[in-house]
C-alpha cells in the first residue's frame, strides 16, 4: 500500500511539474433571499472549478457550484414551499487542478478554510448554516469548521479531511457520502508527509453520520432527482430526522 501510495505521490509531482495548477478564480453567488432566509447551505466545489465551470462549461450542469446551488434550492422547494432557505455557490478559494501536487495537499484549503470561516461568521451571522462541501472542498470546510458556528457539515466525494474523528472539527454535525459509481472510492486514503488527508470520513469506523447516496458518481451528488439530493437538501433543511441513512 505505501508502495503504491509513493507511486502515486511522484506522478503526481511529475505531473505538476508538466501541468502547473490555474490560477483560481474567486466568485461567491448567492441563490434565493438570503435576508429573509433562516436556513443556508454553502455548496463548496472541489477542484478545477474556475469561472469558466461555475456555472457552465461542463456536460453535468448540476456538477457546476452555480448549477448545484440552482437544484438544490429547487428541491427544497419541492419538498416544502414554503421552506426559507438560501443557497450560496462558495468558490472563495484558490481552487487547484486536478492533475497536480497541490490536490493532494492541504495548502489551498488552509488559507480557503480561513476565507470560508470568515464568510460564514460575518455574512451569515445569525442563520442556520450548513456546508455542504464536494471532493477538495471538503478539505477547505474542514479547515473552516472549527469557530464558524455551522450547524451541519455534509461531505462527500471526500479525499480525507485532514483530521482523525468528527471532534476534531469544532462542533457541526457531521454527514459523509460516497456514491457507489464515484472513482474517489479507490483512491487510498493516506497521509504520507505533506500527502494526502488521513482517513476516509464516509468509513463507517470513523464516526460520521453517514446518508445514502445510491448510484452517485464523482460528480452526481446534486443530480436532480437523485437519493443524494434529497438527502442533503433535508440537511441543509434541518430535518435530518427525515435523512435515509447509507
Amino acid at each position: 500500500m505505501f508502495r503504491r501510495a509513493r507511486t502515486v505521490a511522484a506522478a503526481a509531482a511529475l505531473t505538476y511539474l508538466i501541468v502547473p495548477a490555474p490560477q483560481g478564480d474567486r466568485i461567491v453567488k448567492v441563490y434565493g433571499d438570503l435576508g429573509a432566509a433562516e436556513h443556508v447551505a454553502v455548496i463548496v466545489p472541489g477542484s478545477d472549478t474556475t469561472a469558466a465551470t461555475f456555472d457552465g462549461g461542463r456536460a453535468k450542469p448540476y456538477s457546476t457550484p452555480g448549477g448545484g446551488a440552482r437544484a438544490l434550492l429547487a428541491e427544497a422547494r419541492a419538498l416544502d414551499p414554503g421552506s426559507r432557505l438560501a443557497v450560496v455557490a462558495w468558490l472563495g478559494y484558490d481552487s487547484p487542478a486536478t492533475v497536480s501536487l497541490a490536490v493532494a495537499t492541504d495548502t489551498s484549503a488552509v488559507a480557503g478554510g480561513g476565507e470560508l470561516r470568515r464568510y460564514v461568521t460575518e455574512t451569515l451571522r445569525g442563520k442556520r448554516v450548513s456546508l455542504l462541501c464536494h471532493s477538495y472542498g471538503s478539505v477547505v470546510c474542514a479547515k473552516a469548521a472549527p469557530g464558524s458556528g455551522a450547524a451541519e457539515l455534509a461531505v462527500f466525494g471526500s479525499p480525507g479531511l485532514g483530521v482523525s474523528a468528527p471532534g476534531d472539527l469544532g462542533g457541526p454535525r457531521l454527514w459523509a457520502g460516497s456514491g457507489a459509481q464515484d472513482w474517489m472510492r479507490g483512491v487510498p486514503k493516506l497521509r504520507l508527509g505533506p500527502l494526502g488527508f488521513g482517513p476516509d470520513p464516509a468509513g463507517p469506523a470513523f464516526g460520521a453520520h453517514l446518508f445514502a447516496t445510491g448510484e452517485a458518481g464523482h460528480s452526481d451528488y446534486l443530480k436532480p432527482g437523485s437519493e443524494s439530493l434529497r438527502n442533503l437538501t433535508l440537511i441543509a433543511l434541518g430535518r435530518t430526522g427525515e435523512v435515509s441513512r447509507g
